[in-house]
């Protein structure tokens, strides 16, 4: 199963991102998932703007079995989407 994380992103750098998922990417992958890698820098995207950023998210959520939502992804535009799109096409969502 392949799983993707919905993690709140917003005035962080990519490396407090990857530090604050790191025990999350572990603890998925011992119980089987593959982890798709989401944190997303401007070499992904076609331009730097949050839409081209969210484009690309609901893009690798289209490969995922399952959305993780990370703690706090209420009160972030982006995973409020991800979490949208994900309930709305059938996938599996896990809540923290």
């Amino acid at each position: 199963m392949i799983a993707m994380i919905s993690q709140p992103m917003g005035n962080k750098t990519n490396k407090e991102i990857e530090e604050e998922r790191k025990e999350l990417v572990e603890v998925l992958e011992e119980q089987g998932y593959d982890v798709l890698d989401t944190v997303l820098t401007a070499d992904d995207v076609s331009k730097d703007d949050p839409i081209c950023y969210l484009a690309k998210s609901l893009e690798l959520l289209a490969e995922a079995d399952i959305l993780v939502c990370m703690s706090g992804w209420e009160n972030a535009r982006g995973c409020r989407i991800e979490h949208l799109v994900a309930e709305e096409y059938g996938k599996q969502i896990m809540e923290l």
